[in-house]
């Protein structure tokens, strides 16, 4: 745990969520990414702490939220993290999300605006119609997400990765950080356990899974009303062209050299960009 910080649970839309909470000032929700848990923002809480009342996220299915059986598609997890915010009592808050959590972020814009000052999208746009156009094989230039599609297979992944998330995480860490040295020994420990927790990787598998259901969510929503953040690194190409016509008002900036794993890699530009767009 960090210093100054102290977990919390709330029964939410019919599961668990634990979060960590710290700070004072306007509240900011923090949602983390695949393989990682609210722990991939601990570099950054700290500071953000000074300004803003920090409220990092275990989303459904991760670290030590529940892991029900249905409900990751990113709508539910928006709805998730709604009634979280109204179980904290705040009528408004600042939203920032990585990776999975990015695409939750986007989705808890979307369908709740109205609890919404500004939301940050690092790295991950939400699901669109051109994640259909992924290669299964390498490409020359382009990423090979092959993890798309692995997290799409039922039952084998738990199988094949059971007390063994070790493996993954390093691997991932290895080929989309730019910093390997900056996800600690400790760091990786902590999300090795985390997803080799008894369903821990049939719920991962879950939130890939839900992708079709919403890119057909994503044809619903409208423009966003709020201020929109767009923070890069190894990803930043596609998010111009994915959230460009998606909000009234976006900001993109990308941090050049960065791996994917913006706030380990490169926490004190995260916390620059972040606290001038949140004020």
């Amino acid at each position: 745990m960090l210093d100054g910080f102290d977990d919390g649970y709330a029964e939410v839309n019919g599961t668990r969520l634990h979060y960590v909470a710290g700070g004072t000032g306007q509240p900011l929700l923090l949602l983390p990414g695949w393989p990682m848990t609210w722990w991939e923002f601990h570099k950054i809480m700290p500071e953000l702490a000074r300004r803003h009342r920090v409220i990092a996220v275990d989303l459904r299915g991760m670290g030590d939220s529940a892991k029900p059986d249905t409900g990751y598609d990113k709508k539910t997890m928006a709805r998730d993290v709604a009634e979280l915010v109204r179980h904290l009592g705040y009528d408004r808050v600042d939203i920032a999300g990585s990776d999975i959590g990015a695409m939750v972020a986007f989705s808890f814009a979307a369908n709740h605006p109205e609890v919404v000052n500004r939301v940050a999208i690092l790295d991950v746009p939400h699901p669109d119609t051109f994640f259909n156009s992924f290669a299964m094989l390498p490409q020359p230039g382009q990423p090979h997400l092959w993890w798309f599609a692995f997290n799409q297979v039922a039952d084998l992944p738990e199988k094949l990765l059971a007390g063994r998330a070790r493996l993954l995480i390093d691997w991932l860490i290895e080929h989309q950080a730019r910093d390997v040295g900056a996800i600690s020994e400790r760091s990786r420990a902590i999300y090795a356990d985390a997803y080799d927790q008894p369903g821990a990787i049939r719920a991962a598998n879950g939130w890939y899974q839900a992708f079709g259901q919403d890119i057909t969510d994503m044809q619903t929503y409208g423009r966003l009303p709020m201020p929109v953040l767009a923070l890069g690194g190894l990803y930043y190409a596609p998010l111009p062209m994915a959230l460009a016509d998606r909000a009234d008002d976006i900001r993109f900036v990308e941090l050049a050299g960065a791996g994917h794993y913006l706030a380990e890699e490169r926490p004190d530009d995260v916390v620059r960009v972040l606290t001038e767009f949140f004020g």
